[in-house]
């Protein structure tokens, strides 16, 4: 088969791979409908991650099941499942706490922008839907796998409560998916920080109630301004830079909550400004395997629709031209097609 591999910063191929096997007796194999790119894949694109060899992208997916291994119990093939970007056997300690993304057998999944996919942990990791999905439901079963599985922990690790009042910093998928979060779950106020025009618009689509252009400390301001000086419950931070970290600290009220799901790059903590804001931190790789089964009844129910951040579709053979349309902002999100 061919699938994505980087080799460098920029530097995408779509290039022949060898298919995927069973390696373990608890792997099974999935064919993938649909992939798509993530905007953490843009840290080791951009070369802010560096990498030290050529590596398969790819993380989010969700498919058929063809092959599973001899000690697979609950997953069949002729399945369709979902899973999510850190393998979890879903039984040992930290799972059963709700930290799938901290399993003692975790691995962080590789290669899914491919035709075909190797999953670690079948049993652990996925999750089986009742039959087989509508066509159109894909993108949003697919954004359930990280982006909104994401996005709903970045919620949740920020106490969003009913009638509360969220910020949320960042603009791409799963900040936007991070507001559809926070309406789900009851917030009354949904601040979403965008410069973006089709960004803001999906933002306010999703449940958003305002939105704020500025950044730094001048969005602190204004998020202070449209909450009587005292600041948000919980803020949504998805973006992993210094600026935004403490920009989200600085704009959450004092025993208000920050959900922190940007993958951090150079943050460093003021220790003695964190110690007087009195301000609740939690975040980390999103355990997406606890939200899995309410999230894929939400998308299967109708009742949210995060597929929309899917708004440019290319075939999987120019997934090199949906890299750089999200790193030029061309993108929010870019879904891929076999």
């Amino acid at each position: 088969m061919k699938g994505t591999v980087l080799y460098g910063p920029r530097d995408v191929r779509f290039e022949e791979r060898p298919d995927p096997t069973i390696i373990e007796p608890t792997d099974a194999i999935i064919s993938l409908p649909f992939t798509c790119v993530c905007g953490s894949d843009l840290w080791p694109y951009r070369g802010i991650e560096p990498i030290n060899q050529p590596r398969p992208m790819g993380h989010e997916y969700c498919g058929i099941v063809e092959e599973v291994g001899s000690a697979v119990k609950s997953i069949k093939p002729g399945q369709f499942v979902v899973g999510s970007f850190a393998t979890s056997d879903n039984t040992c300690p930290h799972c059963q706490f709700g930290y799938q993304a901290s399993c003692v057998q975790r691995e962080f999944m590789v290669g899914a922008q491919a035709p075909y996919l190797r999953v670690p942990l079948a049993d652990g990791t996925l999750v089986a839907l009742p039959e087989m999905p509508d066509d159109d439901l894909i993108p949003s079963l697919l954004a359930t796998s990280d982006v909104l599985g994401t996005g709903w922990f970045a919620a949740d690790a920020a106490n969003v409560k009913p009638g509360s009042t969220v910020a949320v910093v960042g603009d791409g998928a799963v900040g936007l998916l991070g507001a559809l979060s926070a309406k789900q779950m009851g917030a009354e106020r949904i601040i979403v920080m965008s410069r973006h025009e089709p960004r803001q618009k999906l933002a306010l689509e999703f449940g958003a109630t305002d939105i704020v252009t500025e950044r730094g400390d001048e969005g602190v301001a204004r998020i202070k301004e449209l909450t009587d000086g005292i600041g948000a419950d919980s803020v949504i931070e998805a973006v992993g830079t210094q600026e935004a970290m403490m920009q989200s600290i600085r704009a959450t009220r004092p025993g208000g909550h920050v959900g922190f799901v940007g993958v951090t790059h150079g943050v460093e903590l003021p220790g003695l400004e964190l110690f007087f804001s009195h301000v609740h931190l939690h975040g980390g790789p999103a355990p997406v395997r606890r939200y899995l089964p309410k999230l894929i009844d939400l998308v299967l129910n109708g009742a949210i629709n995060p597929g929309k951040v899917f708004d440019l579709t290319l075939p999987l053979k120019q997934v090199a031209e949906g890299y750089r349309a999200m790193d030029e902002r061309r993108a929010i999100k870019t879904l891929l097609r076999p």
